[in-house]
Protein backbone atom coordinates (compact mmCIF):
# COMPACT_ATOMS: atom_id res chain seq x y z
CA UNK A 1 0.00 0.00 0.00
CA UNK A 2 1.35 3.43 -0.94
CA UNK A 3 1.01 6.52 1.30
CA UNK A 4 -0.27 9.78 -0.13
CA UNK A 5 2.39 12.51 -0.12
CA UNK A 6 0.13 15.48 -0.67
CA UNK A 7 0.81 17.07 2.73
CA UNK A 8 4.58 16.68 2.78
CA UNK A 9 6.28 19.80 4.12
CA UNK A 10 3.06 21.40 5.29
CA UNK A 11 4.26 21.97 8.85
CA UNK A 12 7.57 23.52 7.77
CA UNK A 13 5.89 25.66 5.13
CA UNK A 14 3.17 26.79 7.48
CA UNK A 15 5.71 27.86 10.13
CA UNK A 16 7.58 29.80 7.46
CA UNK A 17 4.38 31.54 6.44
CA UNK A 18 3.64 32.51 10.03
CA UNK A 19 7.18 33.82 10.53
CA UNK A 20 6.96 35.80 7.27
CA UNK A 21 3.62 37.27 8.31
CA UNK A 22 5.04 38.30 11.69
CA UNK A 23 8.00 40.00 10.00
CA UNK A 24 5.62 41.78 7.60
CA UNK A 25 3.42 43.05 10.45
CA UNK A 26 6.41 44.28 12.48
CA UNK A 27 7.89 45.95 9.40
CA UNK A 28 4.61 47.67 8.62
CA UNK A 29 4.31 48.94 12.18
CA UNK A 30 7.89 50.23 12.06
CA UNK A 31 7.18 52.06 8.78
CA UNK A 32 4.02 53.57 10.29
CA UNK A 33 6.03 54.74 13.30
CA UNK A 34 8.66 56.34 11.07
CA UNK A 35 5.92 58.14 9.16
CA UNK A 36 4.37 59.44 12.39
CA UNK A 37 7.77 60.81 13.47
CA UNK A 38 8.10 62.59 10.10
CA UNK A 39 4.60 64.05 10.55
CA UNK A 40 5.47 65.19 14.08
CA UNK A 41 8.66 66.84 12.81
CA UNK A 42 6.68 68.68 10.11
CA UNK A 43 4.17 69.87 12.71
CA UNK A 44 6.95 71.05 15.04
CA UNK A 45 8.66 72.90 12.18
CA UNK A 46 5.44 74.68 11.25
CA UNK A 47 4.82 75.57 14.89
CA UNK A 48 8.36 76.95 15.32
CA UNK A 49 8.02 79.03 12.15
CA UNK A 50 4.68 80.52 13.26
CA UNK A 51 5.97 81.17 16.77
CA UNK A 52 9.06 83.00 15.51
CA UNK A 53 7.04 85.14 13.11
CA UNK A 54 4.59 86.02 15.84
CA UNK A 55 7.36 86.85 18.31
CA UNK A 56 9.11 89.35 16.03
CA UNK A 57 5.82 91.15 15.33
CA UNK A 58 4.94 91.62 19.02
CA UNK A 59 5.22 95.02 20.72
CA UNK A 60 7.63 93.77 23.43
CA UNK A 61 9.44 90.63 24.63
CA UNK A 62 6.90 89.61 27.27
CA UNK A 63 3.95 89.89 24.92
CA UNK A 64 6.06 88.25 22.22
CA UNK A 65 6.79 85.03 24.10
CA UNK A 66 3.15 84.66 25.16
CA UNK A 67 1.94 85.27 21.61
CA UNK A 68 4.59 82.89 20.25
CA UNK A 69 3.43 80.08 22.54
CA UNK A 70 -0.18 80.63 21.50
CA UNK A 71 0.78 80.66 17.82
CA UNK A 72 2.77 77.43 18.21
CA UNK A 73 -0.12 75.70 19.98
CA UNK A 74 -2.53 76.89 17.29
CA UNK A 75 -0.22 75.54 14.58
CA UNK A 76 0.00 72.17 16.36
CA UNK A 77 -3.76 71.87 16.85
CA UNK A 78 -5.14 69.23 14.55
CA UNK A 79 -1.69 67.92 13.62
CA UNK A 80 -0.70 66.23 16.90
CA UNK A 81 -2.75 64.42 19.51
CA UNK A 82 -2.16 66.80 22.45
CA UNK A 83 -0.69 70.24 21.64
CA UNK A 84 -0.36 70.97 25.37
CA UNK A 85 2.59 68.55 25.57
CA UNK A 86 4.69 70.82 23.34
CA UNK A 87 7.54 72.83 24.80
CA UNK A 88 8.00 76.26 23.18
CA UNK A 89 10.84 78.57 24.09
CA UNK A 90 13.17 81.31 22.98
CA UNK A 91 16.47 79.55 22.28
CA UNK A 92 18.66 82.50 21.38
CA UNK A 93 18.54 86.23 20.80
CA UNK A 94 16.87 89.13 22.55
CA UNK A 95 13.92 91.26 21.52
CA UNK A 96 15.17 94.42 19.85
CA UNK A 97 15.63 96.15 16.54
CA UNK A 98 17.83 94.10 14.15
CA UNK A 99 18.15 91.20 16.60
CA UNK A 100 17.96 87.61 15.35
CA UNK A 101 15.87 85.36 17.56
CA UNK A 102 15.45 81.60 17.47
CA UNK A 103 12.36 79.81 18.73
CA UNK A 104 12.37 76.05 19.36
CA UNK A 105 9.41 73.70 19.61
CA UNK A 106 9.79 70.20 21.08
CA UNK A 107 7.15 67.49 21.04
CA UNK A 108 7.39 63.86 22.19
CA UNK A 109 7.36 61.32 19.38
CA UNK A 110 4.34 59.03 19.43
CA UNK A 111 4.77 55.73 21.28
CA UNK A 112 4.75 52.41 19.49
CA UNK A 113 4.98 48.92 20.91
CA UNK A 114 6.54 46.46 18.48
CA UNK A 115 6.01 42.76 19.16
CA UNK A 116 9.22 40.97 20.12
CA UNK A 117 11.23 44.22 20.08
CA UNK A 118 10.51 47.02 22.55
CA UNK A 119 8.55 50.20 23.12
CA UNK A 120 9.54 53.04 20.84
CA UNK A 121 8.44 56.54 21.77
CA UNK A 122 8.17 58.91 24.73
CA UNK A 123 8.91 56.17 27.25
CA UNK A 124 12.34 55.94 25.63
CA UNK A 125 12.76 59.73 25.74
CA UNK A 126 12.50 60.45 22.02
CA UNK A 127 11.71 64.13 21.42
CA UNK A 128 11.17 65.76 18.05
CA UNK A 129 12.63 69.28 17.99
CA UNK A 130 12.42 72.05 15.44
CA UNK A 131 13.87 75.57 15.42
CA UNK A 132 13.17 78.65 13.36
CA UNK A 133 15.05 81.92 13.29
CA UNK A 134 13.72 85.38 12.39
CA UNK A 135 15.12 88.90 12.35
CA UNK A 136 13.21 91.63 14.20
CA UNK A 137 12.26 94.24 11.60
CA UNK A 138 14.85 97.05 11.61
CA UNK A 139 12.33 99.66 10.40
CA UNK A 140 9.36 98.95 12.64
CA UNK A 141 7.96 101.66 14.84
CA UNK A 142 7.79 101.51 18.60
CA UNK A 143 11.25 100.06 19.22
CA UNK A 144 14.14 102.09 20.61
CA UNK A 145 17.43 102.44 18.78
CA UNK A 146 18.47 102.92 15.18
CA UNK A 147 18.47 100.35 12.41
CA UNK A 148 22.08 99.20 11.95
CA UNK A 149 21.51 95.86 10.26
CA UNK A 150 19.83 97.02 7.05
Amino acid sequence: MRRSREDDGFVGGFAGLLFGLAIFVIGTMLAAYAWSVVETKAAASAAAREAARTYVQAPNALAGIDAAKQAALAALTGRVSDPGRAAVGLTSGVFGRCQRITISVSYPAPALRLPLVQTIGPLGGHMVRAEHSELVDPYRTGLPGVATCA
